[in-house]
């Protein structure tokens, strides 16, 4: 599909512009040197550049202008009317087990029935019997204290089924989730309601490169910042001082307000999901076929 140069131009504007908003704070702070333990962890444990997120891509199976004298985009070919379009052949190629991977595991994500009883405890146990001092975000209070901390893992049935949340618990917290998430067992463990599984759709996504249309790259980014918005208010630590209320999952009022936001995010991060799943089925079957149409020309040649 040839997009038409105003529409080309629209989407690219809106998408830069965007970019440009969802990024403004973390390209400040980098300048400043301060820091966000709530914003700042999209561009920390996600290795993904801003300029990665402004680049406007239209997605596979579209085609747009590109002047004849400028160099293509990576992992873009020309055709012959001149424009250019996404190389999907070369990316199905070249990270093969990676897409199919991404394709197996939001699949049976997606497929698994979602569970709200996790109460975002995985950052409760990532400090339970720890030092103040050596806590992952320094410099940020806890809402109560040491002790009382730890009182509210000891109380509560950890049920962690996210394997990079898992891997930052304590020592002695790891004993105390029912689950046993690995790497190797990841897609077994996947569940819609947790809310590592929709931010990590960004990073996903993000490695499907031009395959993913611009604004849906920007969707999973918006997706996986809401998220870490409540990851935090229902943690352990107080984040007044960045303008939001604590989820207290303490309490039977702050369960039911987490559970409330949890099914909104697992509607959301299904919904992100199935489009990414039919980004790849449609490289899939666009590869297919001019694969299909290549061998027909060359029976034709040959009779």
């Amino acid at each position: 599909m040839r997009l038409d140069p105003g529409v080309q131009r629209e989407r690219t504007l809106a998408h830069e512009t965007r970019a440009d908003t969802l990024t403004a704070g973390w390209r400040e702070r980098r300048q400043s040197g301060e820091k966000h333990a709530i914003e700042d962890f999209l561009f920390t444990y996600y290795p993904i550049k801003p300029s990665i997120l402004r680049r406007w891509h239209p997605g596979v199976g579209a085609a747009i202008e590109w002047p004849e004298n400028r160099e293509l985009p990576t992992r873009y070919v020309r055709l012959a009317d001149g424009t250019i379009t996404v190389d999907a052949a070369s990316l199905l190629r070249d990270r093969a087990r990676l897409i199919d991977f991404v394709e197996f595991l939001l699949t049976r994500t997606g497929e698994r029935a979602a569970r709200f009883d996790c109460f975002g405890l995985h950052e409760w146990a990532m400090v339970y019997k720890q030092d103040p001092e050596q806590i992952r975000h320094a410099g940020v209070p806890l809402r109560l204290s040491p002790a009382a901390t730890d009182a509210v893992v000891e109380s509560h049935r950890v049920g962690c089924s996210h394997f990079d949340a898992y891997r930052f618990f304590t020592p002695e917290a790891e004993p105390l989730n029912r689950l046993s998430p690995t790497r190797e067992n990841q897609p077994e463990m996947e569940q819609a309601g947790c809310l590592h599984a929709g931010m990590d759709l960004y990073k996903w996504i993000a490695k499907l490169g031009p395959l993913v249309p611009g604004e849906l790259l920007l969707d999973s980014f918006e997706l996986a910042q809401d998220i870490r918005t409540l990851d935090m208010q229902a943690s352990p630590y107080d984040v007044s001082s960045y303008g939001h209320a604590a989820v207290a999952i303490e309490t039977d009022a702050g369960k039911a307000e987490y559970v409330r936001a949890q099914r909104g995010f697992t509607e959301r991060s299904n919904a992100v999901r199935a489009r990414v799943l039919a980004v790849i089925q449609a490289a899939r079957a666009e590869v297919a076929s001019t694969s299909l149409t290549l061998s027909r020309d060359a029976s034709v040649g040959a009779a």
